[in-house]
C-alpha cells in the first residue's frame, strides 16, 4: 500500500513511507516514530490512516543517527539498540524535521492544504513539541516520554493536542504525570485522557502491554479529534 520518498533539508534529506488515501484531496497526517524506527508497527498505523481517508507519511527521524532503522520490541538486543538510539537523539533536530514534513506533504498535491500529527512513547514528547513549535493544525500524543521536563513550552500552544497518558506508565511516573496533569488538564487548547492500569504503549499492537479496548478507545478519540480538527 505504501511507498517511500525523500524530504529535503538544509542539512541533508532523509525518507519517509507515505500510505495514499483513495481520494483526490485529503488532510494530511504526520506519524511519529517510536524508539524502534519506521518499523512494521508505524507502518500498519500510517496504513490505518490511510484507510480512514487521509494522506499519511512517516518519517525517519533517527536519520542523523544512522538512516533505515526499522528494529520491533521482541528482543533484548533490539531493546538496546532503541535506547541507544533514543539516547543519541536529538530531541530539537527531530522537530525541525518534522516542520520540513509538514511543509513537505502539505505540498503534495493530494493534501487539502491540512496536517496533522500524530506520535507514539518519543513521537508522543515529538507531537508535544510539533503543537508548540510548528504550525500543524492539530496534534495528538501517546504516552509521550519527557514531557514534564517540557511544559513550559504549552503557553506556545494555539493549536489544538490531544494527549493519551498510562496511568501505570514505567518511563512516566507519577511525579511526572502530575506536572503534565497541572501544566496542561486546565489549557484551552488541550484535550487529556488518563487510563488507569495501563502501561507505556498500550495502544501498541502485538506490544507487550497492549490493551485492546483502551487501545481502541484511545483511537476513537484520536479519529473523532482529527475529524473535528482536520
Amino acid at each position: 500500500m505504501g511507498e517511500r520518498t525523500t524530504i529535503t533539508t538544509a542539512d541533508g534529506e532523509f525518507s519517509a513511507y507515505v500510505a495514499r488515501p483513495a481520494a483526490e484531496n485529503a488532510p494530511a497526517i504526520v506519524v511519529i516514530q517510536e524508539i524502534f524506527g519506521v518499523n512494521k508497527v508505524m507502518r500498519d498505523i500510517a496504513d490505518d490512516f490511510a484507510a480512514q481517508g487521509y494522506l499519511a507519511i512517516c518519517p525517519d527521524l533517527f536519520w542523523r543517527i544512522e538512516p533505515g532503522i526499522d528494529i520491533t520490541d521482541q528482543s533484548e538486543a533490539e531493546w538496546k539498540k532503541a535506547f541507544e538510539l533514543f539516547n543519541a537523539f536529538d530531541v530539537d533536530q527531530g522537530v525541525k524535521d518534522i516542520a520540513a514534513t509538514i511543509k513537505a506533504v502539505r505540498a503534495d498535491p493530494q493534501c487539502n492544504g491540512k496536517v496533522g500529527a500524530v506520535g507514539f512513547c518519543l513521537g508522543g514528547l515529538l507531537a508535544f513539541l510539533t503543537a508548540a513549535r510548528t504550525d500543524a493544525d492539530a496534534s495528538v500524543s501517546y504516552y509521550g516520554v519527557g514531557i514534564e521536563n517540557r511544559v513550559g513550552e504549552a503557553e506556545k500552544l494555539t493549536r489544538p493536542l490531544l494527549i493519551h497518558i498510562a496511568e501505570a506508565d514505567q518511563f512516566v511516573p507519577k511525579e511526572a504525570q502530575a506536572v503534565i496533569l497541572q501544566a496542561l488538564a486546565h489549557h484551552p487548547q488541550v484535550e487529556l485522557h488518563t487510563y488507569p492500569g495501563r502501561d507505556h504503549a498500550f495502544a501498541r499492537k502485538g506490544g507487550e502491554h497492549y490493551h485492546e479496548a483502551d487501545a481502541g478507545q484511545a483511537n476513537a478519540r484520536t479519529a473523532a479529534f482529527f475529524k473535528a480538527n482536520l
